[in-house]
């Protein structure tokens, strides 16, 4: 018997990284009999049938699991942003840190293309709600050691919405491997796709990045109870007690606290925007349907 965490997923084809080296597993049938398919990303138990071959026999419980990309055991979550083209929407990035709170993950929020656009209104907006929020420029280098520290020894996901610089600033943290880049659609504004599978990478710093694909492919059935949103945004916490009503919606209601810290400046509009969308999408969930 030998563990290691499995890195990449083809077809049914587990590949298996621990100190030795990689092997090529298959899982037995109980892992669907049990609905407990393994993902990228799992620690796992496995058996050698012959040199680099074998299968796999135990998923150890994990820390989170993410259906849409599947990958699972993600520590940080590195939501990569720009203000350059294509400039990204602050309700995409919520989502994503809302998820991430919901998913037990650390998050970094990266803004990339500086060279291009400083981006001063979205760092002003994470950085003040208490998020790491680190600049860099995947063309000049700047803030990527400070990125590279951030993350090291950690298992990461890498997300954004397309183009927005995603496998540039993987090639440029470790050169030892090339991720495909894609160019920018001028006419759309937009990146094409380059990512066609989750993969974990190692970094020279010692961490496993996964480089996934952009927003709208991210599991989104985690943010179905609209009473729960409001737990997702931390940003909110030192209000919403303070609110006339317990079951305060902050929507509408009267002697709200977080609607009036959001009128003072004390709480970003743009978040409390993203929570308002967050909340009314919620509330049309069904679990019956």
């Amino acid at each position: 018997m030998a563990e290691g965490v499995i890195y990449k997923a083809i077809s049914g084809f587990y590949y298996v990284q621990c100190a030795e080296g990689t092997t090529e597993c298959r899982a037995r049938g109980r892992f669907r009999i049990d609905k407990n398919s393994p993902f990228v990303g799992d620690r796992v138990e496995f058996s050698v049938t012959e040199p680099g071959r074998g299968y796999l026999k135990t998923i150890f419980p994990r820390k989170n699991l993410f259906v849409r990309p599947p990958v699972a055991n993600i520590d940080k979550m590195i939501i990569i942003t720009s203000a350059a083209i294509p400039i990204t929407d602050p309700f995409l990035i919520d989502r994503m840190t809302a998820i991430a709170h919901k998913k037990n993950c650390e998050l970094i929020i990266c803004i990339n293309k500086f060279d291009l656009d400083p981006a001063k209104k979205l760092y002003e907006i994470y950085s003040s709600c208490g998020y790491k929020t680190i600049r860099t420029s995947a063309e000049t280098g700047e803030g990527l050691e400070t990125l590279k520290e951030s993350i090291k020894g950690s298992v990461c996901a890498f997300t954004g919405n397309s183009g927005v610089g995603k496998s540039s600033i993987l090639n440029e943290l470790d050169s030892s491997f090339s991720i495909a880049v894609g160019d920018i659609s001028k006419k759309l504004g937009r990146g094409r796709h380059t990512t066609r599978h989750v993969e974990l990478y190692r970094l020279n710093c010692g961490a496993l990045v996964a480089d996934t694909p952009g927003f709208s492919s991210f599991d989104t059935d985690n943010l179905n109870n609209a009473d729960e949103i409001e737990a997702l945004f931390p940003d909110f916490e030192p209000y919403i007690e303070s609110c006339r009503f317990h079951d305060c919606a902050h929507i509408k209601e009267p002697d709200c606290a977080l609607i009036e810290a959001v009128k003072s400046g004390e709480v970003q509009k743009t978040r409390y925007d993203s929570y308002v969308r967050l909340y009314e999408e919620a509330s049309k969930y069904k679990a019956w349907e």
